[in-house]
């Protein structure tokens, strides 16, 4: 009954997050959502879950498709043409992770999208006038 109580707790705060979120917050949690979700297949591939580690993948793969999707290609082609092409190599390597039960592919995926994350969170905290070494802690930590 905890549990269950606990999973609602969580869909409601994610909701809550989802629709109070500015365009720059949702791809924040679009791309918290694929880390989960490599971290969680991993896991699962690490215990020889097979049905879990497909689910948690295709799970990620559908985050970077709407990643993928967010892209604004009016504004800078060339730019969102470099991010499409990333994140159909990060699709290619899940799929292959999946595949060959590889976790290193993970972890390679895992990495690309933690640098991008960072950078995207720069870019928030730049715009909003913090000090990203500042915040870099208390993000690491949380």
């Amino acid at each position: 009954m905890y549990a269950q109580g606990l999973r609602e707790y969580r869909r409601m705060n994610a909701q809550f997050a989802v629709e109070s979120a500015t365009p720059h917050q949702l791809i924040q949690l679009l791309m918290e959502r694929a880390l989960a979700r490599i971290a969680a297949a991993r896991l699962y591939m690490e215990q020889g879950a097979i049905g879990e580690k497909g689910s948690a993948i295709g799970d990620a793969l559908a985050v970077i498709a709407g990643l993928r999707a967010s892209l604004n290609h009016k504004a800078d082609a060339r730019l969102a043409g470099n991010f499409d092409a990333l994140y159909d190599y990060m699709e290619r390597r899940l799929l292959h992770a999946n595949l060959r039960n590889d976790p290193k592919l993970l972890d390679e995926v895992s990495g690309l999208l933690r640098e991008l994350k960072e950078a995207w969170d720069a870019i928030a905290d730049r715009a909003s006038g913090a000090d990203p070494a500042a915040s870099a802690p208390a993000r690491a930590g949380g």
